[in-house]
């Protein structure tokens, strides 16, 4: 009986060891699990491929406007984030081997600046999430369905600007003007909508157009000292290749004390006279807030494309200085002022 007794005594010790064996075994293979976890969200990494038609300030502004807002909220290049970043620097072949290489390169993610480059990259995959900014008209780029439902891989958002409210600033500035000079680059959708739209709104506010077309940035001068003696005013839409090389239309501004006003900021700056529109760099940060969107699970396909939440009046005041222009006490309350 004592034998028994014993032997029970045993069998029942060995299988409280063996009990507690696997569960120190299964707290182990717990514990392992979550420091894997741990390390691999601390190692997660986006591979972010940036295509940009060509570089001027406007779309140098959007890009940092951009990547500003994934690096405030965590994703840093160089950390967890990879950017690569390319320039066409304007010519559309490059454009398409650029878009070519990040579908070959398997990027995340993609931010196309401006329209070329935005049509460039989505006619190359229909699967990488692509964040577009600085495209005028992305319905008419076929870049989606609908700026409310895209039903594609894009979203981002749209810098088509006020042109009506532009000219009619000029106005305001320089009452007497009549004929306005608008130089464009035919090859650019974006530019070709702005321009149907200035033919439009000119009529209405009693104005003529007069057209000087830049096929590339060399031409600009050309194109500007063309419109010298046929027009009191230039208005520059948002057209990459004039604002590329708008020091161009600014000498010729100077020479011959013609007023200039641009479709953003960035030509003002330079000394333009006047711009109401699109802030770039806000406007980059806006789909940079989309891109965390994106990033955290959203569908392109359901995000509406986004326009600039606010536009601002800008001058340059002594622009206006020097070409004899009074700015009107209502528009200086409320403007932004560059020297």
């Amino acid at each position: 009986m004592r034998k028994f007794i014993v032997l029970a005594l045993v069998v029942i010790l060995s299988l409280s060891l063996a009990a507690c064996g696997q569960s120190n075994d299964n707290s182990g293979s717990e514990g392992s699990n979550q420091t894997d976890n741990s390390q691999e969200n601390s190692q997660q990494k986006i591979k972010l491929g940036i295509i940009q038609i060509v570089e001027h300030d406007a779309l140098d502004a959007a890009r940092e406007g951009f990547l500003d807002v994934l690096a405030e909220n965590g994703w840093k290049d160089g950390e967890n984030l990879i950017v690569d970043y390319q320039n066409a620097q304007g010519d559309m072949p490059t454009a398409n081997t650029i878009a070519k290489k990040f579908v070959s390169d398997k990027v995340d993610l993609v931010l196309a600046i401006a329209t070329p480059t935005a049509m460039a990259m989505a006619g190359a995959t229909e699967d990488i999430p692509i964040l577009i900014t600085a495209v005028t008209d992305p319905v008419g780029s076929q870049l989606v369905n609908s700026m409310e439902k895209p039903g594609t891989n894009v979203t981002g958002t749209t810098d088509m600007n006020p042109v009506k409210e532009q000219l009619q600033l000029l106005q305001k500035l320089v009452p007497e003007v009549k004929n306005v000079g608008i130089i464009f680059n035919t090859s650019e959708q974006n530019s070709q909508i702005q321009v149907e739209i200035a033919r439009q709104a000119a009529p209405e506010l009693g104005l003529e157009l007069v057209e000087a077309v830049a096929t590339n940035s060399s031409e600009v001068m050309q194109a500007a000292q063309s419109l010298v003696g046929k027009v009191d005013a230039i208005y520059v839409p948002t057209d990459n290749t004039v604002v590329s090389a708008c020091e161009s239309v600014i000498k010729v501004s100077e020479d011959e004390k013609i007023p200039v006003v641009s479709g953003e900021s960035s030509v003002v700056k330079k000394g333009g006279l006047a711009t109401v529109g699109i802030d770039y760099y806000k406007l980059g940060r806006q789909t940079g807030e989309m891109a965390l969107e994106v990033i955290a699970g959203k569908d392109p396909a359901e995000m509406p494309i986004q326009k600039q939440k606010e536009m601002s009046v800008v001058i340059n005041k002594k622009a206006a200085e020097f070409l004899g222009i009074e700015i009107p006490e209502d528009i200086l309350e409320d403007a932004e002022i560059v020297e």
